[in-house]
């Protein structure tokens, strides 16, 4: 497969008003559950880009959020605005109508964007299973958008021709049958291999502590709906985008309420896929809103990043209108509240006015270089061997432990697997002590680092 063949697929947006099944169509044709799924209207806001796996051809697939044409203001404007950017970047768009609810005006509306617009367009009438397709595409034929396709996005019925249909005309190369799957593993290789290359950055925080409002800042466009309003974004959205030479994949995550504070279950489901994020990402991003308290969440979320092992850097944010005695005010209380964050780097942001971003960028990289850091073995039993002449382990009971050498056991974050005798004896405090020498001696600023014993078996025990 050529490279203009991997690098250059077409888009096939998903659009129709809400809780017509785009979600689920989405999830058909990309073969994932990356999009959240739930009898629930207005669940997706966000555009939300995949992989399509379905069909004859490579593409790409863009899930939207509930299409109100007519919405001036609020979060219904902004998700409109984003399924019009859809459409507008989209080689084929799919209209995803409602089978079992009939044609309403608001499906008239969206056909007359459509037909407006120039691009291609496909009528596609979900919810059909157990249905006479002839009756029930029947009245969306006045739409004027061709012949409808009878689908089922939840079982897959009529999902290939439709998806072969949206991409028949568009200039693309069918694979032929004996190469097919040699291709299609050299398009997921290329895919995998690209994104391998790309520091997978999280943001996390509370909600509305202005996490899209810094993604938008970092793409320098609208791509993520930011709303003053806690809860807009319930997904995790992926966005690549490259800052210099460096290639990152950004995530948009949803804030994190304290446990009490989650009622519905779509919201545990974006808990959910916000934990997962962190777990995947590099580098995770904890934005603070300056304008309130640190409150017991905050530690909440920085203690499970800590316990993924995943490299941090702090955002002090919306610190543009504080005065000087607040700003000493909330740097006291992080030093209180978050001290077990000592080894992130805490700056300052406003993602609304775009300041701060060159500093926070910065951090990333230099977190995401200490978390995969190389260390020599040498160098650590040096260092080791100079902490312990320096102050010795403790003893415990009439044995004082002792220790060797030292060595790296893994990245990401790193661990330091030090080798010796009677090292179950070793405090936590010496163990800081030893983490605090190791990270100035290697500048691992920014991930944390984990140190574990491996006592020596005394072979005359017996």
């Amino acid at each position: 497969m050529s490279e203009s063949e991997v690098r250059f697929k077409p888009v096939v947006a998903l659009v129709g008003r809400p809780n017509v099944g785009k979600s689920t169509l989405f999830n058909r044709l990309t073969r994932s559950r990356a999009a959240l799924v739930a009898d629930m209207p207005g669940l997706t806001r966000d555009r939300h880009y995949g992989e399509g796996r379905v069909g004859a051809f490579p593409y790409i697939v863009v899930d939207t959020g509930g299409f109100e044409p007519v919405a001036k203001e609020g979060i219904l404007a902004e998700m409109a605005r984003q399924t019009r950017l859809a459409i507008d970047e989209a080689d084929a768009v799919i209209f995803i109508t409602d089978g079992r609810t009939g044609l309403t005006a608001h499906d008239r509306e969206i056909a007359t964007l459509l037909r407006r617009s120039g691009r291609k367009a496909l009528l596609a009438v979900n919810k059909v299973e157990g249905m006479r397709y002839d009756s029930a595409i029947a009245e969306f034929h006045e739409l004027g958008l061709g012949e409808p396709h009878a689908i089922s996005s939840a079982h897959g019925d009529g999902v290939v021709e439709l998806i072969d249909t949206a991409l028949a005309g568009l200039g693309l190369v069918e694979t032929p049958p004996d190469e097919e799957d040699e291709a299609q593993e050299e398009t997921e290789f290329v895919a995998q291999d690209a994104r391998e290359h790309r520091l997978r950055l999280a943001i996390v925080g509370r909600p509305n502590v202005g996490k899209s409002t810094l993604v938008n800042a970092l793409l320098g466009e609208q791509r993520v709906i930011a709303f003053d309003q806690p809860g807009t974004t319930r997904d995790a959205i992926e966005i690549e985008f490259e800052r210099g030479e460096r290639k990152y994949l950004l995530i948009d995550t949803a804030g994190l309420r304290r446990r009490g504070k989650v009622f519905e279950a779509i919201e545990k489901f974006s808990v959910i896929k916000t934990l997962q994020a962190i777990e995947a990402a590099n580098v995770v991003v904890l934005m603070l809103d300056a304008h309130s308290e640190i409150s017991d969440q905050d530690a909440h979320i920085a203690g499970f990043v800590l316990e993924t092992g995943r490299a941090l850097v702090v955002a002090l944010n919306k610190w543009d209108g504080l005065d000087e005695d607040q700003r000493d005010r909330i740097k006291r209380e992080f030093d209180r509240k978050l001290r077990f964050l000592s080894f992130a780097t805490m700056l300052t942001t406003s993602a609304l006015h775009r300041r701060g971003i060159g500093p926070l960028m910065k951090a990333v990289d230099a977190a995401h270089a200490a978390a995969f850091a190389k260390l020599s073995t040498p160098k650590l039993t040096r260092e080791l061997q100079a902490a312990v002449e320096q102050q010795p382990p403790p003893r415990k009971g009439i044995f004082r432990p002792k220790m060797r050498y030292a060595h790296q056991g893994g990245q990401n974050p790193p661990l330091i697997i030090v080798h010796g005798s009677g090292l179950d004896g070793v405090s936590s405090s010496y163990s800081r002590y030893l983490e605090g020498r190791f990270r100035t001696a290697f500048k691992l600023q920014g991930t944390p680092l984990r140190i574990e014993y491996r006592s020596s078996r005394n072979p005359y025990v017996d």
